[in-house]
Protein backbone atom coordinates (compact mmCIF):
# COMPACT_ATOMS: atom_id res chain seq x y z
CA UNK A 1 0.00 0.00 0.00
CA UNK A 2 3.09 2.70 0.83
CA UNK A 3 4.29 1.58 -2.44
CA UNK A 4 1.73 2.29 -4.42
CA UNK A 5 1.12 5.85 -2.52
CA UNK A 6 4.80 6.44 -3.69
CA UNK A 7 4.07 5.52 -6.93
CA UNK A 8 0.94 7.94 -7.29
CA UNK A 9 2.39 10.88 -5.67
CA UNK A 10 5.40 11.03 -7.72
CA UNK A 11 3.17 10.68 -10.69
CA UNK A 12 0.79 13.07 -9.65
CA UNK A 13 3.35 15.86 -9.09
CA UNK A 14 5.25 15.26 -12.35
CA UNK A 15 2.26 15.69 -13.76
CA UNK A 16 1.20 19.26 -12.22
CA UNK A 17 4.40 20.26 -13.11
CA UNK A 18 4.32 19.11 -16.50
CA UNK A 19 0.59 20.95 -16.91
CA UNK A 20 2.35 23.96 -15.27
CA UNK A 21 5.29 24.40 -17.64
CA UNK A 22 2.75 25.01 -20.25
CA UNK A 23 5.37 27.37 -22.02
CA UNK A 24 7.79 24.77 -23.36
CA UNK A 25 10.81 25.66 -21.10
CA UNK A 26 13.01 23.41 -19.49
CA UNK A 27 12.13 21.67 -16.21
CA UNK A 28 15.40 20.63 -13.75
CA UNK A 29 17.66 21.54 -16.81
CA UNK A 30 15.72 18.82 -19.00
CA UNK A 31 13.39 19.11 -21.97
CA UNK A 32 9.76 18.58 -21.13
CA UNK A 33 9.24 14.94 -23.00
CA UNK A 34 13.26 14.17 -21.31
CA UNK A 35 10.89 15.22 -17.51
CA UNK A 36 8.17 13.27 -18.63
CA UNK A 37 9.98 9.93 -18.80
CA UNK A 38 11.22 10.49 -16.05
CA UNK A 39 8.59 10.74 -14.12
CA UNK A 40 7.18 7.47 -14.90
CA UNK A 41 10.22 5.66 -15.32
CA UNK A 42 11.49 7.02 -11.53
CA UNK A 43 8.57 5.10 -9.65
CA UNK A 44 9.06 2.02 -11.59
CA UNK A 45 12.77 2.13 -10.34
CA UNK A 46 11.74 3.08 -6.73
CA UNK A 47 9.48 -0.08 -6.37
CA UNK A 48 11.58 -2.18 -8.07
CA UNK A 49 14.54 -1.06 -5.45
CA UNK A 50 12.03 -1.30 -2.52
CA UNK A 51 11.25 -4.96 -3.83
CA UNK A 52 14.82 -5.98 -3.88
CA UNK A 53 15.68 -4.62 -0.73
CA UNK A 54 12.64 -6.30 0.80
CA UNK A 55 13.83 -9.42 0.13
CA UNK A 56 17.48 -9.18 0.15
CA UNK A 57 17.76 -12.25 2.54
CA UNK A 58 16.34 -14.32 -0.19
CA UNK A 59 18.26 -14.32 -3.47
CA UNK A 60 15.70 -16.76 -5.12
CA UNK A 61 12.93 -14.12 -3.86
CA UNK A 62 14.85 -11.24 -5.37
CA UNK A 63 15.49 -13.11 -8.46
CA UNK A 64 12.06 -13.72 -9.62
CA UNK A 65 10.70 -10.00 -8.85
CA UNK A 66 13.74 -8.34 -10.82
CA UNK A 67 12.63 -10.89 -13.87
CA UNK A 68 9.24 -9.57 -12.90
CA UNK A 69 9.86 -6.13 -13.50
CA UNK A 70 12.27 -6.28 -15.94
CA UNK A 71 9.53 -7.81 -18.31
CA UNK A 72 7.47 -5.16 -17.61
CA UNK A 73 10.05 -2.42 -17.78
CA UNK A 74 10.54 -4.17 -21.79
CA UNK A 75 6.65 -4.42 -22.00
CA UNK A 76 5.93 -0.69 -21.18
CA UNK A 77 9.14 0.60 -23.39
CA UNK A 78 7.91 -1.66 -26.34
CA UNK A 79 4.65 -0.26 -26.49
CA UNK A 80 6.09 3.06 -26.40
CA UNK A 81 8.05 2.57 -28.90
CA UNK A 82 5.98 0.92 -31.36
CA UNK A 83 2.64 2.81 -30.49
CA UNK A 84 2.21 4.13 -33.75
CA UNK A 85 2.60 0.94 -35.63
CA UNK A 86 0.11 -0.64 -33.22
CA UNK A 87 -1.90 2.32 -33.75
CA UNK A 88 -1.71 1.75 -37.40
CA UNK A 89 -2.52 -1.99 -37.15
CA UNK A 90 -5.83 -1.22 -35.40
CA UNK A 91 -6.89 1.65 -37.67
CA UNK A 92 -6.64 -1.41 -40.49
CA UNK A 93 -8.33 -4.13 -38.95
CA UNK A 94 -11.10 -1.49 -37.67
CA UNK A 95 -11.33 -0.39 -41.69
CA UNK A 96 -11.56 -3.70 -42.66
CA UNK A 97 -14.43 -4.79 -39.95
CA UNK A 98 -16.20 -1.33 -40.78
CA UNK A 99 -17.13 -0.12 -44.02
CA UNK A 100 -16.38 3.27 -45.04
CA UNK A 101 -13.55 3.35 -42.38
CA UNK A 102 -10.61 5.82 -43.78
CA UNK A 103 -7.04 4.52 -42.49
CA UNK A 104 -4.91 7.77 -42.42
CA UNK A 105 -1.45 7.47 -43.04
CA UNK A 106 1.74 9.41 -43.50
CA UNK A 107 3.90 9.46 -46.07
CA UNK A 108 7.55 9.50 -46.36
CA UNK A 109 7.34 12.60 -47.24
CA UNK A 110 5.21 13.92 -44.88
CA UNK A 111 2.08 14.15 -46.68
CA UNK A 112 -1.51 12.21 -45.64
CA UNK A 113 -2.51 9.09 -47.64
CA UNK A 114 -5.80 7.94 -47.27
CA UNK A 115 -6.56 4.07 -47.52
CA UNK A 116 -9.61 2.31 -48.40
CA UNK A 117 -10.59 -1.45 -48.17
CA UNK A 118 -12.99 -2.99 -50.98
CA UNK A 119 -16.14 -4.20 -50.45
CA UNK A 120 -17.54 -7.44 -50.47
CA UNK A 121 -19.38 -5.99 -53.33
CA UNK A 122 -16.01 -5.46 -54.96
CA UNK A 123 -16.61 -1.32 -54.52
CA UNK A 124 -14.44 0.95 -52.45
CA UNK A 125 -16.99 2.98 -50.21
CA UNK A 126 -16.37 6.03 -47.61
CA UNK A 127 -17.33 7.98 -44.88
CA UNK A 128 -17.63 11.91 -46.94
CA UNK A 129 -17.74 14.86 -45.06
CA UNK A 130 -20.10 16.83 -46.99
CA UNK A 131 -20.92 20.57 -45.21
CA UNK A 132 -20.13 19.30 -42.22
CA UNK A 133 -22.45 15.93 -42.45
CA UNK A 134 -21.60 12.40 -43.31
CA UNK A 135 -22.61 11.11 -45.89
CA UNK A 136 -21.94 7.05 -47.24
CA UNK A 137 -20.61 7.31 -50.81
CA UNK A 138 -19.24 4.96 -53.10
CA UNK A 139 -15.93 5.81 -55.07
CA UNK A 140 -17.07 6.21 -59.04
CA UNK A 141 -14.13 7.26 -61.66
CA UNK A 142 -17.08 7.05 -63.93
CA UNK A 143 -19.15 9.75 -62.64
CA UNK A 144 -17.83 13.43 -63.57
CA UNK A 145 -18.81 14.80 -60.69
CA UNK A 146 -19.99 14.42 -56.80
CA UNK A 147 -23.01 12.92 -57.14
CA UNK A 148 -25.58 12.98 -54.09
CA UNK A 149 -29.00 10.68 -54.34
CA UNK A 150 -32.32 13.43 -53.68
CA UNK A 151 -32.28 11.48 -49.86
CA UNK A 152 -29.03 12.84 -48.53
CA UNK A 153 -29.06 15.73 -50.86
CA UNK A 154 -31.90 16.35 -48.18
CA UNK A 155 -30.56 14.74 -44.92
CA UNK A 156 -27.49 17.62 -45.01
CA UNK A 157 -29.47 20.85 -45.79
CA UNK A 158 -30.20 21.57 -49.30
CA UNK A 159 -32.64 23.50 -50.67
CA UNK A 160 -34.05 20.94 -53.26
CA UNK A 161 -37.25 23.12 -53.76
CA UNK A 162 -34.90 25.56 -55.75
CA UNK A 163 -33.31 23.60 -57.85
CA UNK A 164 -33.61 22.73 -61.36
CA UNK A 165 -32.90 19.60 -62.92
CA UNK A 166 -31.25 20.41 -66.30
CA UNK A 167 -28.82 17.68 -66.21
CA UNK A 168 -29.17 14.05 -67.69
CA UNK A 169 -26.99 11.31 -66.07
CA UNK A 170 -26.97 7.51 -66.43
CA UNK A 171 -27.20 5.69 -63.34
CA UNK A 172 -28.12 2.17 -62.11
CA UNK A 173 -31.49 3.13 -62.61
CA UNK A 174 -31.25 4.01 -66.09
CA UNK A 175 -31.32 7.50 -67.43
CA UNK A 176 -32.24 10.15 -65.37
CA UNK A 177 -32.06 13.91 -64.47
CA UNK A 178 -29.95 15.80 -61.91
CA UNK A 179 -29.62 18.83 -60.25
CA UNK A 180 -25.87 20.95 -60.55
CA UNK A 181 -25.04 22.69 -57.46
CA UNK A 182 -22.13 23.71 -56.12
CA UNK A 183 -20.96 21.64 -52.19
CA UNK A 184 -18.98 24.03 -49.85
CA UNK A 185 -16.96 21.61 -48.77
CA UNK A 186 -16.19 18.09 -49.27
CA UNK A 187 -13.40 16.19 -47.16
CA UNK A 188 -12.54 12.48 -46.50
CA UNK A 189 -9.88 12.42 -43.30
CA UNK A 190 -7.71 15.34 -43.63
CA UNK A 191 -8.52 15.62 -47.21
CA UNK A 192 -10.36 18.63 -47.68
CA UNK A 193 -11.70 20.41 -50.78
CA UNK A 194 -14.05 24.00 -50.83
CA UNK A 195 -16.31 24.67 -53.41
CA UNK A 196 -17.22 21.50 -55.35
CA UNK A 197 -19.16 20.99 -58.05
CA UNK A 198 -22.03 18.62 -57.57
CA UNK A 199 -25.21 17.26 -59.16
CA UNK A 200 -28.47 16.07 -57.08
CA UNK A 201 -30.17 13.15 -58.39
CA UNK A 202 -34.12 13.08 -59.50
CA UNK A 203 -35.83 11.42 -55.91
CA UNK A 204 -35.40 7.70 -56.73
CA UNK A 205 -33.18 7.67 -59.29
CA UNK A 206 -29.82 6.99 -57.37
CA UNK A 207 -29.80 4.68 -54.30
CA UNK A 208 -26.40 5.96 -53.22
CA UNK A 209 -24.52 9.14 -53.68
CA UNK A 210 -21.14 8.89 -55.90
CA UNK A 211 -18.03 9.90 -54.96
CA UNK A 212 -17.36 11.81 -58.63
CA UNK A 213 -14.32 12.78 -60.24
CA UNK A 214 -15.00 16.54 -59.19
CA UNK A 215 -13.47 15.23 -56.10
CA UNK A 216 -10.61 12.71 -57.16
CA UNK A 217 -9.36 15.02 -59.79
CA UNK A 218 -7.70 17.06 -57.47
CA UNK A 219 -6.01 14.42 -55.53
CA UNK A 220 -2.12 14.45 -55.92
CA UNK A 221 -2.45 10.71 -56.25
CA UNK A 222 -4.92 7.60 -56.36
CA UNK A 223 -3.72 4.08 -56.62
CA UNK A 224 -5.46 0.48 -56.40
CA UNK A 225 -3.35 -2.14 -54.53
CA UNK A 226 -5.16 -5.65 -54.37
CA UNK A 227 -7.93 -4.46 -51.89
CA UNK A 228 -6.80 -0.90 -51.36
CA UNK A 229 -7.81 2.23 -52.52
CA UNK A 230 -5.09 5.10 -51.94
CA UNK A 231 -6.11 8.02 -52.12
CA UNK A 232 -3.00 10.85 -51.76
CA UNK A 233 -3.16 14.68 -50.79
Amino acid sequence: MIRLTVFLVVIGIGLAVLILNNDGSRILGLQSDDFGRVVYLLPIALMLSAGIWGSRRRVGETMRQMMIWLVIILTLVTVYLYRQEALGVGNRVLAGLVPGHAVVVTTSEGGKEIILHKLLSGHFEADVNVNGRTVEMLVDTGSSMVALSHEDAERIGIDLTGLTYSMTVMTANGRSRAAPITLDEVAIGPIIRNNVAASVAEDGRLDQSLLGMSFLETLGSMQMQTDELRLRD
